[in-house]
């Protein structure tokens, strides 16, 4: 078994060069929230990644194994709920409604311009569904927001960090 205790957050600083020739390992949002598992890469090499506790995988991090061999994370499909307004009468706003209801329950949720998704669950898609939004379950990649407060702070490459003196 091939051992990982490095992360790199989204392969940052790797020459995509390196990127493109790592091996690739598939997992879900709940896999992605343990910071010890076994698994096994695009190569068929066992692996067993062994983090920091409460470390939370990303699609497009990359891990670094004991023999300094490079694995790419990728968000695996998996069944979630696809929350968009209604055809007929809805309006982004609707999503920006349903937000802020999923965040008050503390709902992981992923954020698109155009649609929401979290993972199912049938009382919120009741909830969702009386807000007149269209709920329907899909197989796609989960990638929910990580939260304000989490670690690593903010970034967005435009010079300074919103800190107000």
């Amino acid at each position: 078994m091939l051992h990982i205790s490095k992360l790199v957050p989204h392969g940052q600083g790797l020459a995509p060069v390196l990127l493109k020739r790592a091996t690739q390992v598939e997992l879900d949002w709940d896999l992605r929230q343990k910071s010890r598992l076994e698994t096994h890469d695009s190569a068929g090499r066992q692996l067993g990644i062994f983090l920091p506790r409460g470390t939370v995988l990303r699609g497009g991090d990359v891990l670094v194994a004991e023999d300094g061999s490079l694995i790419r994370v990728m968000a695996a499909p998996q069944t979630v709920l696809r929350i968009t307004p209604c055809n007929s009468h809805g309006s982004s706003f609707d999503l920006i409604r349903a937000a802020y209801h999923l965040g008050n329950r503390h709902v992981p949720i992923e954020l698109k311009p155009d649609h929401l998704k979290i993972e199912p669950d049938h009382v919120l898609a009741d909830m969702l569904r009386a807000m007149h939004l269209t709920v329907v379950e899909v197989h796609e990649a989960f990638e929910p927001e990580s939260g304000a407060y989490a670690s690593g702070g903010h970034s967005h490459g435009h010079g300074h960090d919103h800190a107000h003196a």
